[in-house]
């Protein structure tokens, strides 16, 4: 990365708004002076040292709290993750791929950088034993895809995002954001017709995962529900990277009809 560009988060979600692109609520729910370093954080790879024609931002925030290790998901979680790195490894489209992951509770494993640089998940960068700081850590995650379509958009460079949001629990430990900061960040994103926002809740036996994520704003056709085994949950990530194909693919083919959901796993 190039440290002497760093983007200015204030210019960028300015421009958002200039554009349409962000609301009010939004701009409130993205405070860069509460965010701004998170964000920053996530931003990777400068924009002018990227070569392809068009960009797909692949966005992963892997659960890391207590519940999963308790559940036994760690190896499971881990597995799934880096199956995504491995399809999209095998795309034809991974040239016009850029991949960011961080961690539900904050930690940036690796911060937006080419496929090839993407770093897996292992037994000594990822040991969940923390908490489900759900809203607060999905702003600062959607702040950094808003934040980086923005830059390449700014420099004319097409771009297309798909997210991924994962939890074993609803929201315990946030304090500055509710649903409603998220779904207000989550509509303005879906209504530019160029973001895909996905969810996926690991059932822990009592919480509504489609209610939870449903409040944030997010599409029932992107919520996956997988049960609480390694089969399950890893199906759930292959669903997710063959929606990430297709969708590199839709762009590279110009083709403006955008994926509609997941369908049935």
């Amino acid at each position: 990365m190039n440290n002497n560009s760093t983007p200015n988060l204030n210019n960028l979600f300015q421009a958002a708004q200039d554009e349409g692109l962000l609301s009010q609520a939004s701009m409130q729910a993205l405070n860069v002076i509460d965010l701004g370093a998170q964000i920053q954080a996530g931003l990777g790879v400068n924009v002018d040292d990227v070569t392809a024609s068009e960009v797909i931002l692949v966005t992963i925030m892997p659960d890391d709290s207590g519940s999963i290790r308790f559940s036994g998901n760690t190896q499971a979680v881990r597995g799934g993750h880096n199956s995504v790195l491995d399809a999209l490894n095998d795309s034809p489209q991974q040239d016009n791929i850029l991949i960011h992951t961080r961690y539900l509770n904050g930690f940036v494993l690796f911060p937006y950088r080419p496929l090839s640089q993407a770093i897996r998940m292992d037994t000594k960068n990822y040991n969940p034993n923390l908490g489900t700081p759900l809203y607060d850590q999905t702003l600062v995650l959607l702040g950094t895809v808003l934040a980086k379509s923005q830059e390449f958009a700014d420099n004319g460079v097409p771009v297309r995002t798909i997210t991924l949001i994962i939890t074993d629990g609803s929201d315990e430990g946030s304090r500055r954001a509710n649903a409603q900061d998220v779904a207000a960040v989550v509509r303005d994103m879906l209504r530019a017709e160029n973001h895909i926002i996905a969810a996926m809740g690991i059932d822990d036996g009592y919480t509504n995962f489609r209610q939870v994520f449903q409040a944030m704003g997010i599409r029932d056709e992107w919520i996956l529900t997988p049960g609480n085994s390694e089969s399950e949950i890893r199906q759930a990530f292959q669903v997710f990277s063959q929606s990430v194909i297709q969708v590199s693919q839709a762009a590279n083919s110009s083709n403006q009809s955008f994926l509609g959901g997941f369908g049935t796993p």
